[in-house]
């Protein structure tokens, strides 16, 4: 039997899952400091090695090399969001140059060692990530990425429907299913036809808007008010506001990394010379000389996920002498990620749209990520198709396992 192998590559973290003979999906679980994980965060970080040549390690690994010395690395996030956006064609590590497929190859090397004779499935979104994104052009870039570290025949599927394949294994009949993917940069839905003879896709739409655009809403309320956005400066001694681009790129882990540019910081320091608060510029500039922001962005995660579970929870933040301390309310958050969520709910309606199916003809309703958890989004599938619809599980892993079972199809069809 040939290996048939699942990829969910995804923007915070990513997952493998193997086909078995007995037709069984298992995730492969990564040794990592005695343990034996399923996830596997999606970033890399490099050091200077011998030579001054750059090293890296990838996943866990990286986090904790990120953490044992933070001025003298460089951290990899969100590599995913960057793929559909033509400005981004390298960037320089330590004197070195890496293309952005080069980059994600070195962490699927790490993920997954090319296994030779093996089919490979890798996921992707409905719409990539990005402002004015180039689907064509971030797809290209990602089979070149799985080319170069060692898979050059990969399969794509979409990652909404691999999620409804391992669904399907659930249902007792034919049923008409939409399947909502929530990753870390994008949001997917799928509408699916099951029947016994196989799967037909009725609809789909996607949107660029998911766990990271909630974190980026914690951080420009709660935060960035801290580090000067609002505040003013003075140009010939007439106040002029403190560019927002500034907080945007601090707020979005994926656009931090550029924010260490010499040039950006020299900006920000004068602006500083003549700011109302000039304190908290430099505040500003210390978290991003000082690789702070995975710190901040771990902790806004937590903050989030407690949102989930309780109707207040505490963001609890301290980098040397720059502490936040606040309480959220769900309430806030709620109303903080309300244009996100309306976004959301017409990415919904456009997947009906398409399959052109009144809300009333779907059956079941599977969600997965970890943003499907967040009580306000789950609620915008409550209002349209009712709790009793709902369905959820294996948040972290089902996308991966349906890839291996979307391979498992397309073999068979080809045999």
């Amino acid at each position: 039997m040939q290996p048939i192998i699942g990829i969910d590559f995804g923007t915070t973290n990513s997952v493998a899952a193997r086909l078995l003979p007995d037709g069984r999906v298992e995730t492969l679980r990564i040794p990592v400091g005695g343990e034996m994980l399923d996830v596997f965060r999606t970033v890399l970080c490099f050091g200077a090695g011998p030579g001054g040549a750059p090293r890296h390690a990838a996943g866990p690994a990286a986090i904790e090399a990120y953490l044992e010395d933070p001025l003298a690395s460089r951290l990899i996030m969100s590599m995913k969001s960057y793929l559909a956006q033509r400005s981004f064609t390298e960037t320089r590590i330590f004197g070195r140059g890496f293309t952005l497929e080069a980059l994600i190859a070195l962490f699927l090397r790490a993920l997954l060692p090319a296994e030779p004779g093996a089919r490979l499935v890798a996921g992707r979104p409905v719409r990539f990530a990005g402002d004015m994104p180039d689907d064509a052009l971030a797809e290209a870039r990602l089979r070149t990425a799985f080319a170069e570290a060692g898979w050059p025949q990969t399969d794509l599927a979409l990652e909404p429907e691999a999620a409804g394949y391992r669904f399907a294994r659930m249902l007792g009949g034919a049923a008409t299913v939409l399947v909502g993917d929530f990753g870390g940069g994008t949001s997917d839905f799928s509408v699916l036809r099951y029947e016994p003879g196989g799967v037909t896709a009725l609809g789909h739409a996607g949107i660029g808007i998911a766990g990271d655009s909630f974190d980026f809403r914690i951080i420009d309320h709660v935060v960035s008010p801290l580090l000067g956005r609002n505040d003013s400066y003075r140009v010939m001694g007439k106040p002029m506001p403190i560019p927002a681009a500034w907080y945007t790129g601090f707020a979005r882990w994926h656009r931090l990394s550029l924010m260490r540019a010499p040039r950006v910081l020299r900006d920000i320091a004068e602006v500083a010379r003549t700011a109302d608060h000039p304190e908290r510029l430099h505040q500003l500039i210390a978290l991003i000389e000082e690789e702070a922001g995975y710190a901040l962005y771990r902790a806004v995660s937590g903050v989030k996920a407690a949102l989930s579970c309780a109707p207040e929870a505490t963001l609890s933040f301290r980098h040397e002498d720059f502490a936040v301390e606040a309480g959220i309310a769900r309430t806030d958050f709620e109303g903080w990620i309300a244009p996100d969520l309306a976004r959301l709910g017409a990415a919904i309606d456009s997947a009906l749209a398409e399959a052109r199916l009144p809300h009333e003809a779907i059956d079941r309703v599977f969600l997965t990520g970890g943003t499907s958890l967040v009580p306000a989004v789950r609620r915008l599938f409550e209002t349209r198709f009712g709790a009793e619809r709902l369905a959820g599980g294996g948040e972290f892993v089902s996308v991966a396992e349906g890839l291996a079972l979307i391979g498992q199809a397309r073999a068979r069809a080809s045999a």
